[in-house]
């Protein structure tokens, strides 16, 4: 036996039975190092210092989403997991594992995906594009359905990919299925503001005779619902906006390019306000303000007596010149005899 050797088991020896008196004190070895570091390992993992994951390797088609994911699985698609296909094949393995639980309600399905459709889709389309020997990496855990809506939605709020409508539709279905309907309770869990989580759920509850006038409701985000939201009240301006939604989704199905959200909003704005034709004078006490067909000012009317006008031309004010000429010929047509 070498004296290495020797050594180390001479320690495993010390570390069952009890040096005699007689027995002269060695310098610890290895084997000693080795038994104290197990030692400390256990401790840490006793005390909760240190957790412990278990990661697997699994056939992407063992695992299904969870249904309270909060992205659209449908949606995903070359272009949206371009980044992520690049990283993975450039790295030879997926990085980060998604987080799972187990299931036991269907013989087909060994997980449900917590936390990672991207990484899920990704690799099921890489086994199917020449890279059959790709596996998908999980970390299981134990977790209610609140738990886990928690944690998803931890992972994602960063994210840049995951859209503000389907974020929006997510807390809305968690509100009711495990907060009973109260925003503040739901606030607090989550750590974040009622008025940040209210901007969300506003945008959720968009009716869906509205949303059908954005061809990609995907775009909106819910810096647009303080534009939105004031349309639908009361009902007279609701209706005139509807009615616009409806006149919008048709024009789109046979448009090559959907209209930008900003253009959509403004359409149906001036759906709920339609502007006064032209030559009608806007009056704000007794100024009168006459605008163009497209709302746009062109004159105002400071001041109207028996001895005449006194005008203010609106240049920069988003009318044309000869919107203004019209609107001038018709105030002489009024007022001059």
């Amino acid at each position: 036996m070498s004296k290495k050797n020797a050594n180390f088991a001479a320690d495993l020896v010390a570390g069952i039975d009890p040096v005699s008196q007689a027995t002269p004190q060695r310098r610890p070895g290895i084997g000693a190092s080795v038994l104290a570091g197990r030692e400390s390992r256990l401790a840490e993992l006793a005390t909760g210092s240190v957790v412990s994951r278990t990661h697997e390797l699994v056939d992407p088609a063992r695992c299904r989403m969870w249904v309270g994911h909060n992205r659209e699985y449908a949606l995903l698609n070359e272009e949206r997991c371009a980044d992520l296909i690049e990283s993975i094949k450039a790295q030879g393995r997926q990085e980060m594992p998604a987080i799972v639980r187990r299931v036991k309600d269907d013989p087909n399905i060994d997980f449900e995906v917590i936390c990672g459709a991207r990484r899920h889709w990704t690799i099921s389309w890489l086994r199917a594009h020449n890279y059959p020997d790709f596996r998908f990496l999980i970390d299981i855990r134990n977790l209610t359905d609140e738990e886990a809506f928690r944690l998803a939605d931890l992972e994602n709020r960063a994210r840049d990919d995951l859209t503000d409508l389907e974020r929006a539709r997510d807390y809305l279905r968690a509100l009711d299925a495990y907060y009973e309907g109260r925003q503040k309770i739901m606030a607090e869990r989550i750590n974040v503001t009622e008025s940040w989580l209210s901007r969300y759920l506003d945008l959720a509850r968009l009716p869906p005779q509205l949303m059908a006038a954005f061809a990609v409701p995907q775009d909106l985000r819910i810096k647009h619902v303080t534009a939105i939201k004031p349309l639908l009240k009361p009902e007279e301006r609701r209706q005139r906006v509807f009615d616009e939604a409806t006149r919008l989704a048709k024009q789109q199905v046979d448009s090559t390019a959907p209209m930008a959200v900003p253009d959509v909003i403004r359409a149906l704005s001036l759906a709920a306000d339609p502007p006064k034709k032209s030559g009608s004078p806007k009056r704000s006490g007794k100024a009168e303000t006459i605008l163009s067909e497209a709302g746009k000012p062109l004159l105002k009317v400071e001041a109207a007596d028996r001895k005449g006008l006194t005008l203010t031309l609106l240049p920069h004010a988003g009318g044309t010149r000869a919107e203004a000429e019209t609107a001038l010929k018709a105030l002489l047509d009024r007022h001059w005899a």
